[in-house]
């Protein structure tokens, strides 16, 4: 059972969290923690989405997602008994949305690129009596730039700002971690529930307008705050039968504190650049121990639509997917393999201030595939 217990892990933070609600790439594992005695980890994969759609003019948006990589490590140290620690990095936050200048009038040329690579460091106490804490802290750097072009962007409201381009320079941001979980190791049952609070970034932003005949013309250059979400993780799993085990997970993610200050956007629009909606995804699986070598799972992904309109720079609103793994385990090594497959909802997009927003497209039939792959070593 044990052998199953620790591939969920890895296959719930490798391939199934793709495009998740706001800019969210992973859901923040905390996995490596609860492997037994020393553990270390390397995942990577890929993901290849679809989103595209119509916009008001009835052109064709063009596919407006990009394709992208993802790498994770993880060492877990057990230094008692009772005491362990872990180092995690990985990549919780990006985006890498363009609409080709080609397709749309509306929107053709708006771009936007977050790139984030997170260090958490944890340590985790285990009571006799079955419960446990865990905490610590999480540093996160992240980078990012974005460009409105098009019709769409150019009001009433927001009015003339067609032609921004925001450039983001790389900084740094502390937040921390604390939760509790209690664990029955005979029936290999785990509940943890987790907190993950807002990080704070003070980014050096160059903002600059693009005017056709003129060029580029600065327009502002100072520091503002960059604020990502805080979220709770409610996960559990248990043994239902012989070498089977029942998993799932309910995570809370607030993305309305999500801001990007700067200066000449809400001046001119009295807008906020970055709109997101709180989101709730949960997650449901069952994993399955077939021989002494190779086991599997098959989970089930949802996350409700929220709002009526999303922002062009996150065109996501709800998913629901499929995620298959195996796993292959070899003396103390472990090889997982998990293949994603998600459905994105229809998302209506729109602009300009809150409640007054504009509708300028409609993404459909849009669609993700992901494969990720973790090796890990226990000694």
């Amino acid at each position: 059972m044990n052998r199953i217990v620790t591939g969920i892990g890895a296959l719930l933070a490798s391939a199934a969290p793709v495009l998740a609600g706001g800019i969210e790439r992973a859901p923040q594992s905390l996995a490596p923690l609860f492997e037994n005695g020393n553990y270390a980890e390397l995942s990577f994969g890929g993901v290849n989405p679809s989103v595209k759609g119509t916009d008001v003019a009835g052109f064709a948006t063009g596919d407006v997602a990009q394709g992208y990589g993802f790498f994770g490590l993880a060492y877990k140290h057990q230094f008692t008994p009772n005491l362990s620690g872990a180092i995690i990095v990985e990549q919780p936050f990006g985006a890498d949305i363009l609409y080709p200048g080609a397709n749309s009038p509306v929107l053709g040329g708006t771009a936007v690129e977050v790139n984030s690579t997170t260090y958490t460091a944890l340590l985790r106490y285990k009571f006799d009596n079955n419960f446990s804490v865990h905490g610590g802290l999480r540093g996160s750097h992240a980078d990012g730039k974005l460009s409105l072009r098009g019709l769409g962007y150019n009001g009433p409201p927001p009015a003339g700002v067609s032609g921004y381009d925001l450039d983001i320079d790389g900084a740094w941001g502390i937040g921390w971690v604390a939760g509790i979980a209690y664990e029955m190791p005979e029936i290999a049952a785990r509940v943890s529930l987790t907190y993950n609070s807002p990080i704070e970034h003070d980014f050096g932003m160059k903002e600059t307008f693009t005017i056709p005949g003129v060029g580029t013309v600065p327009v502002g250059n100072d520091s503002y705050e960059v604020k990502t979400p805080r979220s709770w993780t409610l996960e559990g799993q248990t043994g239902i039968a012989a070498d089977t085990l029942l998993f799932g997970s309910i995570r809370w993610v607030k993305w309305s504190e999500f801001r990007v200050d700067n200066f000449v956007f809400p001046t001119i629009t009295g807008a906020e650049l970055v709109e997101v909606e709180d989101t709730t995804t949960y997650t449901l699986g069952v994993g399955r121990k077939f021989t002494d070598n190779w086991s599997g799972s098959v989970s089930f992904l949802y996350e409700p639509s929220e709002g009526d309109t999303v922002s062009p720079l996150a065109p996501v609103n709800g998913r629901k997917a499929v995620t298959v793994a195996a796993i292959y385990t070899m003396d103390n090594i472990k090889i997982t393999t998990g293949i994603n497959y998600t459905k994105l909802g229809d998302a209506t997009l729109g602009v300009g201030p809150s409640g007054a927003k504009r509708e300028v497209a409609n993404m459909d039939d849009s669609e993700v595939w992901g494969i990720g792959v973790r090796i890990g070593y226990s000694f």
